[in-house]
């Protein structure tokens, strides 16, 4: 008899971890579980308490399971088999067991024998330990045989797929992140880890394929089976990925002289020195602050300004450009005709200028600004392109007196010019009568 203010069953305690307005009942994952309960309570006692009483259990309940061809056995036959077990304890063990149908008792025959249950754990517990030693991808192994099993009495579950495809895709996330991460170690580490797991990939795949050709599945299991088989191929594509990868690593190693050493090899070294010998390298040769010798003085002073001065300053000044605006239309430009009067002045005094007209007479006139602009004219005439236009400056260009320069130098002193190179306008046939005269002279 109990106490109706202390829940007892496990129903009533179940209850206890739900939130309030659901009942365990309303959550199928929960049903499978459920309906086996006699196996979970089997387990419990079996893997309840400390773990020394735990390995021992095991020990027993895997010791009597290897009896295959005398699977019976009496309570005397018990002490025989575990001597160097405590007997009183031994005969604890064998209760418990027997209670929580790890192990069958046959009244006829007063003789002891491991339960169906008992053997599906033993069974379930070899197959764990088996693939527990085979290291890297060991688990693989493990989910490829509950499959292949699985497969081989057609009756492949969505969960077993389910488990197989987790882990392919946190392989394939661990693998991805190496290469993220730019680290040769992690890369090289991942590529290793890959090698070594790639046997269990492809068996898998093996599984996997026999069991699509053979069996009927299911909506939701064909698609977690076609998803394993996607996954399975991004993972065969990652060595490409990880040599890749590295190549690009080794194009960007610094090199240390002529050694043949590289930043890679160094870093290499130092992860495998121990804790000691890292201390003492690096003995003298950090510093708790940075050595200022190695900052720039101007890029200092710009961070310095920045966090003293901008990143003080609650309201920056807004400097943004104001909102754009249609430019106001106009019928026409109105531009200031250009001056050609000095232009033209200058023009009509050299079409009338005397031949052998002295440029230290013409040139200079009222300022050095005027000055300066006829001497820069004479320039244009002559000028065959500008003779092609139309106006005062074509005209200019056309005219066919010549300026002729000695070479020599004339002081002035009047119309703001000091000094004036020598020359003379000349027309054309002057120049040939001159030339002529002097043959004639010679």
């Amino acid at each position: 008899m109990r106490s109706a203010s202390r829940p007892d069953s496990t129903e009533e305690r179940l209850a206890d971890w739900f939130v309030h307005g659901v009942e365990p009942d309303d959550v199928p994952a929960l049903h499978a579980l459920i309906r086996a309960r006699p196996a979970i309570q089997s387990l419990s006692a079996l893997f309840s308490g400390t773990e020394a009483a735990v390995l021992v259990r095991l020990l027993v309940l895997r010791e009597l399971g290897r009896r295959g061809g005398d699977p019976f056995f009496e309570a005397g036959e018990l002490r025989a088999q575990f001597p160097y077990l405590d007997e009183a304890k031994l005969n604890h063990l064998i209760g418990r067991l027997r209670i929580n149908g790890l192990l069958a008792w046959d009244a006829e025959t007063s003789r002891y024998s491991v339960s169906p249950l008992g053997r599906m754990v033993i069974a379930a517990l070899s197959g764990l330990l088996k693939f527990d030693d085979d290291g890297e991808g060991a688990e693989l192994g493990y989910l490829a045989a509950q499959l292949a099993g699985s497969g081989a009495i057609g009756s492949v579950q969505e969960d077993e797929l389910q488990h197989l495809l987790s882990r392919l895709v946190e392989l394939k996330d661990e693998f991805e992140r190496a290469i993220l991460s730019g680290s040769e170690h992690r890369i090289r580490s991942a590529e290793t880890k890959l090698a070594s797991v790639w046997n269990w990939v492809d068996k898998g795949s093996d599984i996997l394929r026999r069991i699509i050709d053979e069996t009927e599945l299911e909506g939701p299991t064909h698609r977690a089976a076609q998803r394993i088989g996607q996954v399975q191929s991004e993972l065969l594509r990652m060595s490409g990925a990880f040599q890749r990868a590295l190549n690009q690593i080794e194009s960007q190693k610094v090199h240390l002289g002529a050694s043949g050493l590289s930043s890679a090899d160094v870093s290499a070294w130092l992860r495998g020195l121990d804790q000691s010998r890292l201390v003492a390298i690096t003995e003298g040769a950090v510093s708790p602050v940075p050595d200022l010798s190695f900052v720039l003085g101007d890029i200092a002073l710009d961070a310095a300004e920045y966090e003293l001065i901008d990143k003080l300053i609650p309201d920056k000044l807004d400097a943004s450009l104001p909102d754009s605006t249609d430019a106001p239309l106009s019928e026409g430009v109105e531009l200031e005709p250009p001056d050609y009067a000095e232009l033209e002045h200058w023009r009509d005094a050299l079409r009338v200028a005397p031949d052998g007209w002295p440029l230290a007479e013409a040139v200079p006139l009222r300022d050095y600004e005027l000055s300066s602009y006829r001497l820069s004219l004479l320039a244009l005439i002559g000028d065959r392109e500008s003779a092609t236009l139309d106006g005062p400056v074509a005209d200019l260009a056309r005219l066919t007196s010549r300026p002729h320069w000695s070479g020599h130098t004339l002081h002035i002193g009047r119309d703001g010019v000091a000094e004036i190179s020598e020359g003379h306008l000349r027309a054309p046939l002057a120049d040939t009568e001159t030339e002529s005269r002097k043959t004639n002279g010679n």
